[in-house]
């Protein structure tokens, strides 16, 4: 090993010891939260990862067991569920994970495109020096995930460990961020789960990621918003095959 691959290889494994402490102090953290909360993002993470399908219905009792837990704070975090949509609660019905139209999901596509793309813009204004190299850093780890993968998936996890949520925080828009965060991530990050970690637009998808990241580091926002709307809007055009070639209807006959 050369010396370049020896100090490439050395940094990897820094940042990759650097997020695995902010996922323990994360993990940790969980220990102090509520007995809702804790419930809610489990429940939360195996909807997104199917674990509970779209479309099943949510049985209070099987829960319960599931998670060790009596039914008021179940309650509470299905409540919580419903407040993000990704519980549906009708009535006579009962409460049922959220599924959504090819419409309704490519219009959330649609929105991305405009909001992100702004705050792209925003991000290359507002982030600081430090918050791009750290973005360069998390960047640079998912590149030597893909590699892993043979070039073949790129599934990011949550909350800071995720590329797009960094640069959404890094518009230091409240608003954008309560929106973007809060109201969709979850939904889309079903949808991502489902569509967007395979598949042979994995390499250009990190090939946009990175030619976004250069566009902030010049603090170049018209760019960057430019970059982000054209990646967003990609990704959409991406899901929109997907979802043609696995609807039957659209297969001659």
């Amino acid at each position: 090993m050369t010396a370049i691959e020896q100090k490439a290889s050395s940094e990897s494994q820094a940042l990759s010891a650097t997020l695995e402490v902010s996922e323990r102090s994360s993990s940790e953290a969980d220990g102090a939260m509520t007995i809702a909360e804790s419930v809610f993002r489990k429940i939360r993470q195996a909807i997104v990862e199917g674990l509970i399908p779209a479309g099943s219905k949510i049985s209070e009792p099987e829960l319960a067991k599931t998670y060790g837990v009596s039914r008021g704070p179940l309650r509470e975090a299905i409540g919580r569920l419903e407040a993000c949509s990704l519980v549906i609660r009708k009535p006579n019905v009962g409460a049922r994970v959220m599924t959504m139209s090819t419409g309704q999901l490519l219009d959330i596509y649609f929105v991305r495109e405009a909001l992100e793309g702004m705050a792209a813009r925003l991000a290359a204004t507002h982030m600081t020096d430090e918050e791009i190299e750290k973005l360069r850093g998390l960047l640079s780890l998912h590149g030597n995930e893909i590699e892993q993968e043979q070039g073949q998936a790129y599934f990011q996890k949550e909350g800071d460990l995720d590329f797009h949520y960094r640069i959404i925080k890094g518009s230091k828009n409240d608003r954008l961020i309560n929106l973007l965060c809060n109201d969709l991530y979850y939904q889309m990050r079903l949808y991502r789960y489902q569509f967007g970690m395979r598949g042979h637009r994995v390499p250009k998808a990190y090939n946009e990621h990175e030619h976004i990241v250069d566009a902030i580091a010049n603090r170049d926002g018209e760019m960057a918003e430019l970059l982000m709307r054209l990646h967003i809007r990609s990704s959409r055009k991406n899901i929109e095959r997907l979802l043609k070639d696995s609807d039957p209807s659209t297969t001659n006959n």
